[in-house]
C-alpha cells in the first residue's frame, strides 16, 4: 500500500492539481501486476530502437479503463512511484531508459474532458501545460502556435506528462514532447488510435483483496472482520471499482449500526438500467444507494450541482443553486464528502469537485426531476451571485471612501472580502470554474444579459488583481465572448467594444494585421452604433497599425480622420495627442515641414491644456525635428524652451534628458565646451534619480 488518494477516475478538475482528496485518508490499493507492467513498457525498446533509429518522441503509456475503475488513480501512482523514486535518489543515473531517476522535473498534470462530457480545446490544454511551466502563452495564439510552445519548453525539459481522461488521439498527439528523455502516461475509456508505439494498459475492476481492504478503509476493520466473507460478496457486487466502492463505504460510514450484509443485500436487490452497458452497472447501483438515501433537500442539492461550472463548487455555488443559507450549503457539502460524492481540496477557502465518473448521472437525474423552467432559474441565481461576488473582489481594493467600498458595505457579510489579499486568493483558486462559467453562459445565450454582466465583472477583477499584462490570455477569451454575445443579439455598441479590446491585445503580441482587421471591424461597428468615441478610437488605432506596419501615408491619412473628428467635439487633450502622432509618422516618413507643423500644434495643445512636461516633450521632438531638418540654431533655440518648460514643470528626469539633448545637439555645432556643462548639469540633475527619460539625440536616430 501507498499514498495516493482514493481515486472515483473523474478528469483532473484543475491542471496541474494533485489528487483530490477523497472521503478517506490518502491510500492506493492493489494494481501492482498493472503497475510491473507498465513500469516494463518504459524499459521495453520501442519500435524505432528496434529499427535501429533512435526515439524521436516521448514514450506514451495508456491506462484504459471505463470511468470509476480507477484510471486516473493509477497514472497518479505511478508518476508518484517514478518521480518520487527519483527525489530520493537524488539525481538522474545517465544510464539506460527513464525510470526513476530520468524526470527531475517532476509531474505536469491535465485534464482533456471537462466535467459535462466535452472534450478541453487543444488551446486550452496547451495553455494549461504552459501554466504549470511558468510560461506564459500570447493572448489571442492559436492551438498550433501553443501546441509548438509546448513541445519547445519541454525539449530542454524532463518531465513525466499525465494527460487524464483524453477522449481521442488528436487530443493527445499535439501535446507530444519531441524528447525521448520525456514519458507520457494518458487515461482514456478506449484505444487511442494513431499514435505509433503506444502502450496500452488496460485495467478493471480491484482484485477481491485489494477491493476489501479499500472497504475496511472506509468503514473501519472491524466490520470486516466480523464477516469477511460478505465483505468479499459485496465487493463482487460493486464489481471492483473503486469509485463505487468508495460510495458503499461511504453509505455505511454514515451508518454505524448498519452492517455488511445489510447493505450488501441492498445493493444486490437494486434493479440493474438494462440500457447501460453492463460494466457499468455497479456504479449506477452504487450511486443510487447513496442518492434515494439522502433527505429531499440534500438530494435536490447535489442533483443541481450538475451545474456548477467545471464541476467546481464552493459553498455559494451551491447556495445560489439550490437558494438555501451558504451554512447550510457548506454543511451539505460536507456530508456529500463524507459519502464519496464530492471530493475537497481541504484548503482554508474550500472548493469541492463532481467525480467525472458521477456527473452524468447527476446531469440525467436533474433532466428527469427537475423542470426547465426551475433548472433556468437556479442557473440565473448562480450567475446572480457569481456577479457580486466579482464586484466585491474587485470592489474591495478601490479606497476605503470610494462609492464602491460604500456600496461593498451593504453587501452581506458572506460576499465580503476582508482584505485585497483574501479576496485574490479566492480569484485564482476559483478562476477556472469562473472562466468556465463564463463560456457555458454565452453558450447557453438563454440568460445573455447576466452573461455579459460576468464577462464584464471578471474582466474587472482580473485586470485589478492580476494586472492586464499577466491576465491578457484570459482577457482575449473574455472579450471574445462579448463579441460573440454581440454579434447574437445585435449590439453594434458592444461588438465594437469587444472589437477594439481584441484587437488592442493582437497588436501588442505582434499580430499587427490582425488588429487591423479588427480595428476597421470596430470601426464600422461604431458607426452603427453612432458611437463617437468608439469611431475616433478606431480611426485613431487603424493609423497606429499602419504606422507599425511601415505605410506612414495610410497612418497620417486615418491619423488626420481622427483628428478631424476630435477637432469638431473639442476634445482638447486628445486633439494634442493626434497632433503628436502625425507629427511622429511624418518625421518617419521624412517629410519634414509636416511634421515640425504638428508637433508645435502638438505643443501648443498642451500648453492651453496646461501640461508642461507634455509640451516639454513636443517641443523637443520639434527640435529633433528641426535638426533632421539641417537647422541646428533653430533645434538649439527649441530645446532650450523645452528645457525651461521641463524646469518649470519640476520634473527632474525629463529635464536632464532635454540637457543631454542638447549637449548633443553643441557637439555637432563645434561647442564642446558648453555641451560638457550641459551634461554635468544633467547627472547634477540626476543624482539619485535614476536614469534619464529616453528621448534619443539626432545621432542615434541616424
Amino acid at each position: 500500500m501507498t499514498d495516493q488518494a482514493v481515486d472515483t477516475s473523474g478528469p483532473a478538475g484543475v491542471a496541474g492539481t494533485e489528487e483530490p482528496s477523497g472521503a478517506v485518508p490518502p491510500q492506493f490499493f492493489g494494481r501492482e501486476r498493472e503497475l510491473k507492467e507498465l513500469r516494463a513498457d518504459i524499459e521495453r525498446a520501442g519500435l524505432d530502437t528496434l529499427a535501429g533509429r533512435g526515439s524521436a518522441r516521448a514514450r506514451v503509456l495508456l491506462i484504459a479503463g471505463r470511468p470509476g475503475s480507477g484510471r486516473s488513480a493509477l497514472a497518479a501512482e505511478l508518476a508518484r512511484r517514478l518521480v518520487g523514486s527519483a527525489s530520493a535518489s537524488g539525481s538522474a543515473t545517465g544510464s539506460g531508459p527513464a525510470l526513476s531517476g530520468d524526470y527531475p522535473d517532476g509531474v505536469l498534470r491535465v485534464g482533456l474532458t471537462d466535467p459535462d462530457g466535452h472534450r478541453v480545446p487543444t488551446e486550452r490544454t496547451a495553455r494549461d501545460i504552459l501554466d504549470l511551466l511558468g510560461v506564459t502563452g500570447p493572448a489571442g495564439a492559436d492551438e498550433d502556435e501553443l501546441s509548438e510552445m509546448v513541445r519547445e519548453a519541454l525539449a530542454v525539459r524532463r518531465v513525466l506528462l499525465l494527460l487524464d481522461d483524453a477522449v481521442d488521439a488528436e487530443q493527445v498527439d499535439p501535446l507530444l514532447p519531441d524528447s525521448p528523455d520525456c514519458l507520457v502516461v494518458a487515461t482514456s475509456t478506449g484505444p487511442l488510435t494513431g499514435i505509433p508505439g503506444v502502450r496500452p494498459c488496460t485495467i478493471g475492476g480491484l482484485d477481491a483483496r485489494s477491493a476489501v481492504q479499500l472497504l475496511g478503509r472506509l468503514i473501519g476493520q472491524v466490520r470486516i472482520t466480523v464477516d469477511p466473507r460478505t465483505a468479499e460478496t459485496l465487493a463482487e457486487e460493486c464489481g471492483g471499482q473503486p469509485a463505487a466502492l468508495v460510495l458503499v463505504g461511504g453509505w455505511l460510514a454514515a451508518r454505524p449500526h448498519a452492517s455488511v450484509a445489510d447493505v450488501t443485500k441492498q445493493v444486490h436487490e437494486l434493479p440493474d438500467d438494462v440500457e447501460q452497458p453492463t460494466g457499468a452497472r455497479p456504479l449506477a447501483r452504487a450511486f443510487r444507494l447513496v442518492y434515494e438515501s439522502l433527505p429531499p433537500a440534500a438530494a435536490r442539492i447535489l442533483r443541481l450541482l450538475a451545474l456548477a461550472p467545471a464541476g467546481l463548487a464552493d459553498a455559494h455555488t451551491a447556495s445560489a443553486l439550490a437558494g438555501c443559507s451558504v451554512s447550510a450549503a457548506q454543511s451539505t457539502l460536507d456530508d456529500f464528502v463524507g459519502l464519496g460524492l464530492l471530493r475537497t481540496n481541504g484548503a482554508a477557502l474550500p472548493q469541492y469537485e463532481v467525480p467525472g465518473c458521477l456527473a452524468p448521472m447527476l446531469r440525467a437525474l436533474l433532466e428527469d426531476r427537475d423542470r426547465p423552467a426551475e433548472i433556468q432559474l437556479a442557473r440565473a441565481r448562480m450567475l446572480e451571485r457569481t456577479v457580486r461576488q466579482l464586484q466585491s473582489c474587485r470592489a474591495v481594493t478601490d479606497p476605503e471612501d470610494s462609492p464602491s467600498q460604500r456600496k461593498l458595505a451593504g453587501l452581506p457579510r458572506s460576499l465580503r472580502f476582508s482584505h485585497a489579499e483574501s479576496a485574490a486568493a479566492w480569484l485564482r483558486m476559483r478562476q477556472p470554474a469562473l472562466l468556465a462559467s463564463a463560456r457555458i453562459a454565452v453558450e447557453d445565450g438563454e440568460l445573455d444579459t447576466l452573461a455579459r454582466r460576468l464577462v464584464a465583472a471578471l474582466v474587472r477583477a482580473l485586470a485589478v488583481h492580476r494586472g492586464t499584462e499577466q491576465a491578457a490570455p484570459e482577457l482575449y477569451g473574455l472579450h471574445q465572448l462579448v463579441l460573440d454575445v454581440a454579434e447574437r443579439r445585435d449590439l453594434p455598441r458592444e461588438k465594437a467594444a469587444a472589437l477594439l479590446n481584441l484587437a488592442d491585445l493582437d497588436a501588442r503580441t505582434g499580430r499587427t494585421q490582425d488588429a487591423l482587421t479588427r480595428y476597421r471591424a470596430a470601426l464600422d461597428a461604431g458607426r452603427e452604433a453612432k458611437d463617437l468615441y468608439a469611431t475616433g478610437r478606431a480611426m485613431e488605432s487603424v493609423g497606429g497599425a499602419y504606422a507599425e506596419l511601415g505605410d506612414f501615408h495610410r497612418a497620417s491619412d486615418w491619423y488626420g480622420r481622427a483628428l478631424a473628428q476630435r477637432l469638431t467635439q473639442g476634445e482638447r487633450a486628445d486633439e494634442a495627442r493626434l497632433y503628436g502622432r502625425l507629427g511622429a509618422v511624418h518625421t518617419y516618413a521624412g517629410r519634414y515641414g509636416e511634421a515640425l507643423r504638428n508637433w508645435r500644434a502638438a505643443a501648443a495643445g498642451h500648453r492651453r491644456l496646461g501640461d508642461l512636461p507634455a509640451q516639454a516633450r513636443a517641443l523637443s521632438e520639434a527640435a529633433r525635428v528641426q535638426e533632421y531638418a539641417g537647422r541646428p540654431q533653430e533645434s538649439l533655440h527649441t530645446c532650450r524652451e523645452a528645457v525651461e518648460l521641463a524646469r518649470q514643470a519640476q520634473d527632474v528626469r525629463l529635464q536632464a534628458a532635454l540637457q543631454l539633448r542638447l549637449a548633443d545637439t553643441l557637439d555637432r555645432l563645434g561647442d564642446p565646451a558648453a555641451a560638457g556643462l550641459h551634461r554635468g548639469a544633467a547627472e547634477r540633475l540626476l543624482g539619485e534619480k535614476g536614469s534619464a527619460y529616453e528621448i534619443r539625440s539626432a545621432s542615434a536616430e541616424s
